[in-house]
């Protein structure tokens, strides 16, 4: 027994990188990225995956350790990056595009990025950026992305501004025979990914091998990714690594249509063109498939949706499902690598009323395989709560999917990773009678009104069913008088003879929900401010409400 446990002890490392070698041996001619008009093959990949992990090593020095950041959409490079940055032994460090240039300079002075290599589109962004570091200090170099079909740059690039050389340069001149950098454990750091920042300042997330490994298998599993399958990158990498999708598409061999920027009408051909299979993306996503489908024709083919973030309304849950889009409900975290539960649907349920079967869809579900439990417990004590549906509770998970650690920050990484080994999510939920969770809101999102907490998930599913309303948001106004109020903000569809009043869409709530519930509020804006995963800025709204004195008249128009 001794033996075999020395044996475990020296074995090869877990890391999803190796996922890219077999393509290449198993589907090398099959096409595995597609975009505009240009086509790789899995071969093509490979080989240029491993000539730019060369030329980062020789040309800059990266090596194990170092951080190499991203700024890009979701373009051919992106996708190759996933593999040759961690082919050198460095650590990924993808950089969300939305961000404003003084975010972006934080982020690459704490994660200590060596190298940043830029999409031609936000040279401007990642310029500033670094003109932000303080005088003297150790500033990355830049490299540039371009070149790929109708991609030209906007204006030339100079050494003066900062760029050394273009990303085609370097995989020109890179050896595909390069000998790629294994990892000596699986705990060795992957990536390093930034949390969006809806809820507290940026945190840098420090992930390794083993969790990105587990999680991608966990993606195979969850999503019932066949072989060959034709994945549209509607959810950008830089969102948790596409929910680790970049190794889960190779391991089977799949096409990766790239867009670098998207609306409904791109998706819908693309769709099309391709005969996509796969796709993800926040409810956002499903607001703009279903109010802008072609004549409202399902479509021809089913294609399959992993949706995250805020829950789906059930009414554009019934709405998807009719256009041919099946929705499957999935709760995830950048400190849990992504997709960590989600809404398995039971055989015995498809019988039920279409109504009814949205509705348990919205629900988050179960544990994914990767997690090794996922909990309800009261903050205070750790003690789970009652499995009934109604008593709330935090959400707490722990499993090999979770992060290492907040980096250069021990207090913050102690706060949520808990001595009883359990990590506390902040967010608010009920756990069903058949173990299924339920979230009700962020902590920070829950409204206590008259001493009634009110959860904005449950009112914005209500204000959703309008037929009017295109999104919705809700969150606390304060009041002199029962402390918080509901505040909807609400923007609406396009093409309305006569769109509502404010009145009109709180008598409409006052008929669906108990009266402490329905909004005191309603603010209708052209469009709700969202972060790039299409999540809503609650934050902002949240500013916005505390702006509106509850002794002033109350704003229905912005």
């Amino acid at each position: 027994m001794e033996e075999l446990k020395s044996s475990l002890v020296n074995s090869v490392p877990l890391t999803p990188l190796g996922f890219l070698e077999k393509a290449a041996a198993v589907y090398g001619d099959c096409p595995s990225i597609i975009y505009n008009t240009t086509t790789y093959t899995w071969s093509q990949t490979h080989r240029r995956c491993l000539q730019l992990a060369s030329s980062l090593s020789s040309s800059f020095g990266i090596a194990r350790g170092d951080v190499v950041s991203v700024v890009a959409p979701n373009v051919p490079a992106m996708y190759e990056l996933h593999f040759a940055v961690p082919f050198t032994g460095a650590v990924l460090n993808n950089i969300n595009t939305r961000l404003d240039a003084r975010t972006v300079s934080v982020i690459l002075q704490h994660g200590e990025s060596k190298l940043v290599l830029v999409d031609y589109s936000l040279t401007s962004l990642v310029v500033e950026a670094v003109s932000l570091f303080p005088p003297n200090s150790n500033r990355p170099r830049l490299v540039l992305i371009a070149g790929h079909d109708d991609d030209t740059c906007p204006a030339p690039i100079t050494i003066d501004s900062g760029f050394c050389c273009t990303y085609e340069i370097l995989v020109r001149k890179g050896d595909p025979e390069f000998e790629w950098v294994r990892p000596k454990s699986e705990w060795d750091p992957i990536v390093l990914n930034y949390t969006s920042g809806t809820t507290s300042s940026p945190k840098g997330v420090v992930h390794c091998h083993r969790g990105f490994y587990t999680m991608t298998g966990d993606s195979l599993i969850e999503f019932s990714l066949p072989k060959r399958a034709v994945y549209l990158w509607t959810l950008p990498m830089f969102h948790s690594n596409g929910w680790c999708f970049p190794w889960a598409i190779a391991a089977v061999g799949g096409t990766n249509i790239c867009v670098g920027k998207f609306d409904a009408k791109t998706m819908y051909c693309l769709i099309k063109r391709h005969v996509v299979t796969h796709m993800c993306g926040a409810p956002v996503l499903l607001n703009m498939l279903t109010n802008s489908s072609p004549e409202n024709e399902p479509l021809k083919n089913p294609v399959h949706i992993l949706t995250g973030g805020a829950p789906p309304p059930a009414s554009l849950l019934l709405k998807a499902e009719s256009l041919g889009f099946i929705v499957t409900h999935v709760y995830g975290l950048t400190e849990a690598a992504g997709v960590i539960v989600s809404s398995a649907w039971k055989p015995k349920w498809d019988s039920l009323a279409a109504s009814e079967r949205a509705k348990l869809k919205a629900r988050q579900g179960v544990r994914s395989g990767g997690l090794t439990r996922v909990d309800v417990v009261d903050p205070n004590t750790g003690a789970s709560v009652k499995r009934d549906g109604s008593s709330v509770g935090e959400v707490v998970l722990r499993g090999a999917c979770m992060m290492l650690g907040y980096l250069k920050d021990p207090i913050g990484t102690r706060n949520c990773m808990r001595e009883d080994g359990w990590f506390y999510t902040g967010d608010i939920a009920v756990m069903h009678p058949d173990g299924y969770l339920e979230i009700k809101d962020r902590s920070k999102d829950v409204i206590i009104s008259g001493g009634e907490n009110v959860s904005s998930v449950e009112v914005e599913s209500v204000v959703y069913a309008n037929p009017a309303v295109y999104e919705a948001s809700v969150v606390a106004r304060p009041d002199d008088y029962w402390g918080e109020t509901p505040c909807a903000f609400v923007s609406l569809r396009g093409g309305l003879k006569r769109k509502p009043t404010e009145k009109e869409m709180i008598e409409y709530c006052r008929a669906k929900l108990p009266h402490y519930m329905v909004p005191k509020t309603v603010v209708f804006m052209e469009e709700l401010p969202k972060t790039s995963t299409g999540k809503i800025k609650k934050f902002l709204l949240r500013d916005i409400a505390k702006g509106m004195s509850s002794a002033n008249a109350r704003v229905s128009r912005m």
